[in-house]
Order: structure tokens, then sequence, then C-alpha cells
């Protein structure tokens, strides 16, 4: 939501300026109304980006709460590039922000309303490009701060150009680095669909993994790639609730039941983006026919191409071994690319289930045997083991000594004996 309740200039701004796709161009178009502006704008499918960064530098503005703003045009077909630089930030943080064919002025217009609803607003503004009716843009983002005006300009000298020179050399080069991994990824793409015989490169790529100990904290994982890379926003875990302790082929029967009916439930269909077109499961034969079945029980395995991954017999990386359905098992060649992007994204599904696994071990671990008796709530649990050293002493104590703690009355104090004596 750009405009706020109340807020007569900013929404005057906002509902002036906005975006949405097209849904059948892909582009983005002009709209009336500002809400979901982000989403609209995510779900673009067009070649064209925004990209910013926040950036880190020990001198430059002379300005404290001075921010540059830097538009570059021209770099490579289709592509735009955004940056900006806060000397009040302590990091480096990169996003892709998809743009419309518009002039210059107009997308930077529309990408400070958004950016600038949830975050500090500076007094001092400097952009490549004037934004389009800046003054209406600085009295929109006026009202964002407590006091004070707020004032952009495009500067032609001195410091504050040396400054924007450096935010748009800078822009320049992430955009080429950006356009480097695009091509990378989109050529790995291309070499999964020719391996797996899959009709075209695919855009989503669902990775499943399993992590537990001998049976306990049993945790399912997905991760997912595509055209840019690592997805985590779309990462998932799954905490498993109804497989047999160490039972793997089960875990991944319920990880896949509960992804695929919540994909149904919530509409989601075999042309949406968020629909997978390769499963990667991290497994053999068993963990392959585990899915298979559970897919197949629910209408959906003709809508996605299915892939175990195993490692070989001494679980060594470079001898991995693919199993799917409709063929016969095979390898690639130790130093063929795309084993080793399908290692890369394999790899990743392992380190996100065994942390997804190690947080819930952890908590397990920090939880009181007090937290499973009706009424102890966090003061009570806190008085019981401020008086008596460990859960272990309260679960000996007998019912006068437990009385004597503050809070615990006679009824309460029968309660946690009986909670731990009950045969």
């Amino acid at each position: 939501r750009v405009a706020g309740s109340g807020d007569a200039g900013w929404q005057t701004y906002a509902g002036r300026y906005s975006y949405a796709s097209d849904p059948v161009t892909g582009m983005l178009v002009k709209t009336v109304s500002a809400n979901d502006l982000v989403g609209s704008l995510a779900s673009a499918n067009t070649n064209t980006w925004l990209e910013f960064e926040i950036v880190q530098k020990a001198s430059g503005a002379s300005l404290p709460t001075a921010h540059a703003t830097g538009m570059l045009y021209g770099l490579a077909t289709d592509h735009k590039a955004l940056k900006y630089w806060s000397r009040r930030s302590k990091f480096w943080k990169q996003v892709l922000f998809p743009a419309a064919e518009e002039k210059a002025e107009d997308v930077l217009s529309v990408f400070m309303a958004q950016f600038y609803e949830n975050k500090p607003v500076p007094t001092t503004i400097f952009t490549s490009h004037k934004p389009t009716e800046a003054s209406l843009l600085e009295e929109a983002l006026a009202t964002r701060r407590d006091k004070g005006k707020v004032s952009i300009s495009k500067p032609a000298r001195g410091k504050r150009k040396r400054l924007l020179d450096f935010v748009m050399r800078n822009a320049e080069d992430a955009l080429k680095r950006n356009l480097a991994e695009r091509a990378s990824e989109a050529k790995h793409l291309q070499n999964v669909a020719k391996l797996f015989d899959m009709e075209e490169p695919p855009k989503r790529i669902e990775v499943y993994d399993n992590s537990h100990i001998a049976g306990t904290n049993m945790v399912g994982a997905m991760i997912v790639a595509g055209p840019e890379g690592f997805q985590k926003s779309a990462y998932r875990k799954f905490n498993i609730k109804e497989a047999g302790e160490g039972d793997d082929y089960g875990m991944m029967r319920e990880v896949m039941t509960r992804r695929f009916t919540r994909a149904l439930k919530e509409g989601i269909d075999t042309s949406s983006e968020d629909w997978p077109d390769l499963l990667l499961i991290d497994g053999g034969k068993g963990q392959l026919s585990a899915v298979t079945e559970t897919l197949q029980e629910m209408g959906v395995y003709d809508d996605v191409t299915v892939v175990g991954i195993a490692k070989g017999v001494d679980r060594n990386a470079g001898r991995e071994e693919f199993f799917m359905n409709d063929r016969s098992s095979f390898k690639l060649p130790d130093n063929d690319p795309t084993l080793h992007y399908l290692q890369r994204i394999r790899d990743e599904v392992h380190r996100f289930a065994i942390g997804a696994h190690r947080t819930r071990r952890k908590n397990d671990i920090s939880k009181s045997p007090l937290d499973g008796i009706p009424g102890i709530g966090a003061k009570r649990k806190k008085a019981l083991l401020l008086n008596f050293g460990s859960a272990k002493a309260v679960s000996e104590a007998a019912i006068a000594d437990l009385q004597k703690v503050e809070g615990i009355s006679q009824a309460v104090a029968e309660k946690i004996y009986n909670y731990f004596n009950e045969s």
C-alpha cells in the first residue's frame, strides 16, 4: 500500500502514478490505484529491470541525511539500472526491480514513491533525472517526515555531482554483473532442459530434502531456483507431523502432499509462475517412487518433471546418479557444468534442511518439562526455577515445598506434584 490513510497529498501523488502488469503483453502500464504496487511490479513478465543497491561510503556527501539516486540507461538491450546511496546505510544490499518501458523521469517517480513508503525520508535527494512533477513528489515525501521539507535536485557540478557520478559508475558495474549472472543461469537451465528431456528451460525448479537425527525433529525442506538464481523468499520448511520416526519415504510423501494440497487450494495452476516445472528430489529410486505415487494420487504428476539425485555408494560428490521414471538411471562426467549446477542447488537444499532441523532441535532442547503443566505460565515457571534451580528439582519437590513458592497455591502445587508423580 503506497498511500497512507488520511494523507491527502500522498494519496494524490501515489494515485496519479502507479503501474500494474498487463496480462497480455507482460509490460507495466499506468493504473489508477497504487495498491499492491510491489506485487504488480514483481509479477511483471518482462526483460526490463531496475537495479538498486544500498551502499556504504566512508566520505562523500556534505549533508549527513542526503540520499543520491541515479538511473543509468543504454547499457544493454531492455535493461535499466537504478542505484541509490545513503550516508546512513551500514551495508550493501542488491535487489532487482522490474521497470516499465517509460521515460526515466516517470519510472524514477514511481520508484521513489514506493521506496520511501516504509523507509526514513531524507531532507535532500539527488537524482540523475528530475522526477516527473518533482514538486508534488517533494510535498508527498514531506508528509512522511516529522518536520521539514524535502528537496529533490539534479546536481550539475561540485561534490554532489561527483557523488552522483560515483553512484552511476557502481550502477553500471552492478548491472554488468547481473547480466553475466543471468546469462550463466540461462545457459544452465537450457542444459537442464536438454538433460531431462523437457520441452523448454524450467522457470521454477523446486529441490527437496529431509533432515533428522535418529528419527527425531524431522524436517522437510524446499528451495527454489530459476533464471534469477535462488529465490530465497520462496523457500519453505515442513515440520513433519505424520510420518513415522526415520521414515524417509513417508516424510517425502507428507511434504509433497502438503505442498501441492496448498497449491491446489490456493488455485495455483500449471500456468502460474508459482507452479514448478521441475522437482529435484534428494534421493534414489525409493524417494522418487514415493513422490511419484503421491503426485499421481493428487492428479498432478503429468504437470511436472520429477528427477531423483543420489550420491554414489560412498556418498561422494561427483558420482551422483540420476533417476527418472521413463528412463534408466544415468550419471554425468565429473567435469560436466550441468552436474556442477545441479550439485550446487542440491547442496543449497542440504544447507537449508540442516539449518531448519538444527533450529527445531534447539527449540526442543530449550523446552522445559514445566511447559506441559496446565496453568503454569512463564511467570510461575520462572518462580519455580529460581526457587528450585532446575525442572528436575521441581519434579522431586513435595507439595508443601511447592506451596512456599510465590504464586503457587495449594491447588497449583497439587497439580504440579500429580503431573510428575502420576503412574
